[in-house]
């Protein structure tokens, strides 16, 4: 059971790895360090997950036990449990979700006093959590709780902050996943009047129209179709056309993730990637501080540097908003898509917020391809998932680590979060997934001959290793 105490969440197979006696027990512990933290209440929330109505009575069966105050806030995407420490004053928030995870995983995401609970804080206390697990068991119990609507608090949050939005001339194709962002997207778009498509628009714990992980490509099928992408057409069920939305007329799309916070922004013929937004966003702050994870583009990085600053850091959210807070950043990002608006926000990730600003950017300048295309040329890879065992993949990445320090290459090692390597021509990545049983990796270069080097390079070794 250990595994599944990540790096910055509890992820994990309900069931097998995860039921209703370990999530009281859960539930009990977390209730008793947020009271050691002088956090006196707690928000819960969860996404559409069929599971989760009975993990969100056993966790708060657990907290009830442990004497904490509990709001509860039902079906949300998570970052409005986030939203719930800001505009409600709530001390911590704890949101059952797996999030972008295929439908039989579920977990739970951890935030007390406005700071994610995570790394060694979030692996010590599994011991505690095994011990306690012989006095709970599987019951649906009786439980104590205020409800909260935080969902008509954000809402009229989003309505204000965006309402110069209002009507505006844009047509939009959106694809929520059946996820726990179905019914905030529509509501905040159907109040500022947008023109939109919505794909899968229900709640599905099953996700049986796709997974809900808009970084796989085949996921965006129905952006593709509805954009008019001139190398893709599909069957695809017929959507809500809302607000006067003409079909087949979308210049911009969104897809989401299961629980909302991450978000995927899509052109016609162009996916955008997570650093790529950031880079379109230093384009529209003055000096901007902007934070990339270890995947993103060295172009990236060089170009932005070039406006501001752009520091490097470890993949996950977790790591993410502690930097951001530490380094007082003004915009951050993952290539996978969640984005950290710290400038007018609160410095989490939030894709429903996201959206609305990438919706303002567009409108003030909707050329992104003309931005994009004032980068240097350069070819990479997709963030490529390499299977391996769960138990095996750390033990992996540092022999691969010891394999490239003893062959003194011609490039910068950086050691963040597993191995970057930056070749005068492009960089090179491999890591291990803190959510997963896989090895990531990502490559980029000035020419595809030169990315084949690279990855073939990569490739070549870690086989070895792996064979070993």
């Amino acid at each position: 059971m250990k595994h599944i105490f990540r790096e910055y969440d509890i992820r994990g197979i309900f069931g097998t790895e995860i039921n209703p006696s370990f999530t009281k027990a859960l539930g009990f512990i977390l209730g008793k360090i947020m009271l050691n933290k002088n956090a006196k209440s707690v928000s819960v929330g969860y996404d559409t997950r069929l599971s989760n109505k009975v993990l969100n009575n056993a966790l708060i069966y657990g907290l009830n036990k442990a004497g904490i105050k509990v709001y509860s806030l039902g079906l949300v995407p998570t970052p409005l449990g986030y939203f719930s420490n800001y505009a409600c004053k709530i001390d911590a928030n704890i949101m059952i979700t797996a999030s972008h995870n295929p439908k039989e995983y579920n977990g739970f995401k951890i935030t007390i006093n406005k700071e994610s609970f995570f790394a060694t804080e979030l692996a010590n206390i599994y011991d505690e959590v095994a011990l306690y697990l012989k006095d709970f068991d599987n019951k649906i119990e009786d439980t104590e709780y205020e409800e909260l609507d935080i969902k008509t608090k954000y809402i009229e949050f989003l309505q204000k902050e965006f309402a110069h939005l209002k009507n505006a001339n844009l047509n939009l194709a959106i694809d929520t996943a059946s996820g726990a962002a179905c019914k905030v997207v529509a509501n905040i778009l159907d109040t500022l009047n947008i023109k939109y498509a919505h794909y899968f628009s229900e709640f599905d714990g099953e996700f049986k129209a796709h997974e809900p992980d808009p970084t796989h490509e085949e996921n965006l099928f129905a952006i593709k179709n509805e954009l008019n992408f001139s190398d893709f057409r599909s069957p695809c069920p017929t959507p809500l056309y809302k607000n006067g939305y003409v079909k087949n007329t979308a210049t911009l799309g969104f897809g989401f993730d299961g629980d909302a916070d991450r978000v995927v922004c899509i052109l016609k013929d162009k996916i955008i990637k997570g650093d790529e937004l950031c880079y379109l966003f230093a384009n529209d702050i003055k000096n901007p501080k902007i934070l990339c994870e270890v995947k993103c583009s060295k172009i990236i990085f060089d170009k932005i540097n070039e406006l501001g600053t752009c520091t490097m850091c470890k993949t996950g959210h977790s790591n993410i908003k502690k930097v951001i807070k530490e380094q007082n950043i003004d915009l951050a990002a993952e290539l996978s898509g969640h984005v950290f608006f710290n400038d007018k926000y609160y410095g989490y990730d939030d894709a429903i917020y996201s959206m609305l600003r990438i919706i303002e950017l567009y409108l003030k300048n909707p050329d992104f391809i003309g931005v994009l295309n004032k980068l240097p040329k350069s070819y990479s890879s997709d963030e490529i998932k390499i299977k391996v065992k769960e138990e095996d993949k750390f033990n992996i990445i540092n022999t691969y680590k010891e394999k490239i320090k003893s062959l003194n290459l011609n490039a910068k090692l950086i050691e963040i979060d597993g191995v970057r390597l930056e070749f005068e021509n492009g960089f090179s990545l491999l890591r291990a997934s803190n959510t997963s049983p896989y090895l990531v990796a990502r490559f980029e270069s000035i020419s595809e001959e030169k990315l084949k080097e690279i990855n073939d390079f990569t490739y070549k070794l870690l086989n070895e290793i792996i064979k070993n």
